[in-house]
C-alpha cells in the first residue's frame, strides 16, 4: 500500500500589499513557500480582515504542514490574534506593516519628529490612485482633499525595494495630496526577519 504524499511544507496567508515583497524574499532565500494573498483593500475595512484570514486558514489547513499569517494587527483590535490562536499559527509582529518594514522604534521616531506624517509603502505609492484617491472619492470630488489631509504636514515613503518607477509614484502621490515627500530607505530586512521567525524552524539546542 502506498503511503500518502507528504503535505507541502508552508503556506502563508498574506496581505496582498505584502505579497510581492514576500515572494521576492522567499525566492531569494530559496524558501519553499506558497503565498495566498487576500485583497489589499481589506485595509479599508479592518473589521473584516480577521474573518477573511479565518476563512482562508480553514480552507488551507488540510493542504499544508505549516501555515503562517503575514498580517500585523492591522487595526483589527486583537481579532487577528484570536484567529491565529484558534488555528495555532503565528502572525507578523507589530501593530501594522509599517512596524514590520521600518521597525517599531524607528517608526516611533518618525511620528515623534512630526506627528502629522502620512506614511507610504512601495505598494501604497504604486497603487495610490486606486487604493487612496479612488477609495476616498477624490477622483470624483477633488475638493475634499483638504478635508481628508488637512492635519498632515508631510509624506514619508518607507522605501523597501526602491526603483525609479516607485520613486516617481511616491512623488506623484505626495503631489496629489499637496504635501512634501521624504524618503527613508528601509529595505526588506525587517520583513525578511519577521518571515524567518514565522517560517523557519527554531535552531536545535546544542
Amino acid at each position: 500500500m502506498n503511503s500518502p504524499s507528504p503535505l507541502p511544507s508552508v503556506g502563508v496567508v498574506a496581505c496582498g500589499a505584502l505579497s510581492t515583497d514576500i515572494a521576492r524574499i522567499t525566492a531569494a532565500r530559496g524558501w519553499e513557500v506558497s503565498v495566498h494573498p487576500l485583497p489589499p483593500l481589506l485595509h479599508n475595512h479592518p473589521e473584516r480582515i480577521a474573518g477573511e484570514v479565518d476563512r482562508l486558514l480553514t480552507e488551507l489547513t488540510p493542504r499544508y504542514a505549516t501555515l503562517a499569517v503575514a498580517y500585523s494587527d492591522c487595526g483589527s483590535r486583537g481579532a487577528i490574534d484570536g484567529v491565529c490562536e484558534r488555528h495555532g499559527v503565528r502572525r507578523l509582529g507589530g501593530d501594522h506593516c509599517y512596524d514590520v518594514y521600518a521597525g517599531v522604534e524607528r517608526l516611533r521616531a518618525v511620528f515623534e519628529d512630526e506627528p502629522g506624517t502620512y506614511v507610504l509603502t512601495d505598494f501604497l505609492a504604486s497603487s495610490f490612485t486606486r487604493t487612496v484617491i479612488a477609495e476616498l472619492g477624490l477622483d470624483r470630488y477633488p475638493q475634499l482633499r483638504d478635508d481628508y489631509f488637512a492635519h498632515y504636514t508631510r509624506v514619508v515613503w518607507l522605501a523597501g525595494h526602491r526603483t525609479p518607477a516607485v520613486e516617481a509614484a511616491a512623488y506623484a502621490a505626495a503631489h496629489r495630496i499637496g504635501l512634501p515627500l521624504e524618503i527613508i530607505d528601509v529595505g526588506l530586512t525587517g520583513l525578511e526577519a519577521e518571515l524567518a521567525t514565522l517560517l523557519l524552524p527554531p535552531p536545535t539546542p546544542r
